[in-house]
């Protein structure tokens, strides 16, 4: 186990374990394209493109559209997170040292599904305005014409993920967070979890991308990136004899893949 477990040894003034504070898992997975159980080391997403209605002669054929298909290819890879619990340590210590382990492995992975979305995000060429600036109203509105000028599905399955202080820059703009634009059940005074914003979920994450004094944020559609799972975050618990200590190991095996780059536009905003 961690050489640190000596400072966890039980005393009399408390037994009670503080968790280092860490986003606990995954925030991102749901608001992408997502495929489970999948067999194999590849995962294919299908894309298909654009039809085209026109008339036809009377009597004559009708045209046919060509749509385009193409697939793309998910890569998966296998995670883990493990450590050692020694056996006479579960003796000096009065919380389940098991428990705290598989957590703080389930959260790590978690937080790695995130980062495997975020890598992908991260290939988006479509900038609104640049890094020069903070998230500001014009910067969002830029954004919201690209999204519909390239005629991304306004279908409620949109979403915009920022990191903390553009959240912050949000809550700047009255028409974010005032009630005479979004009502008194969207305020993000509320929680700062997520709320809705031009027909989008909105939600601060502190794991976005950040270049020098400028961080990535997005706002793309569901169907734009897919994540593949071909194993869930699974953990289990293994003594080893020669060690005389238990193995904790958590393990996934997962991927992603930017699957229609129109879909995400990128929010570069100046962070200092």
């Amino acid at each position: 186990m961690s050489t640190s477990v000596i400072n966890a040894y039980s005393r009399q003034y408390g037994h009670e374990v503080h968790a280092a504070y860490q986003r606990m898992g995954t925030k991102l997975r749901n608001t992408v394209r997502t495929r489970n159980n999948v067999k194999g080391a590849i995962a294919v997403f299908q894309k298909v493109g654009k039809g085209t209605a026109s008339t036809k002669a009377r009597h004559g054929k009708v045209p046919v559209m060509n749509v385009d298909h193409s697939a793309v290819e998910c890569q998966l890879f296998d995670y883990y997170a493990g450590d050692w619990l020694d056996k006479l340590d579960e003796l000096k210590i009065e919380h389940n040292e098991r428990e705290v382990l598989i957590n703080a492995g389930a959260y790590a992975l978690g937080r790695k599904t995130d980062e495997l979305i975020i890598a992908e995000l991260d290939k988006s060429t479509n900038y609104a305005q640049d890094g020069t600036t903070g998230l500001t109203k014009a910067k969002v509105l830029e954004a919201f014409e690209m999204l519909g000028e390239t005629e991304v599905p306004d279908d409620g399955n949109r979403f915009a993920v920022v990191g903390w202080k553009q959240w912050s820059d949000l809550m700047s703009i009255t028409e974010f967070a005032h009630a005479d634009y979004v009502g008194s059940d969207e305020l993000p005074w509320k929680g700062t979890q997520a709320k809705h914003w031009l027909g989008t979920l909105w939600m601060p994450h502190s794991g976005l991308t950040k270049s020098s004094n400028v961080r990535y944020c997005y706002w793309y559609h569901q169907t734009a990136v897919g994540h593949a799972c071909g194993s869930e975050v699974k953990s289990e618990i293994t003594y080893q004899g020669d060690r005389a200590a238990w193995f904790v190991n958590n393990f996934m095996s997962q991927g992603a893949a930017l699957v229609d780059a129109t879909g995400v536009v990128s929010l570069r905003c100046l962070e200092s």
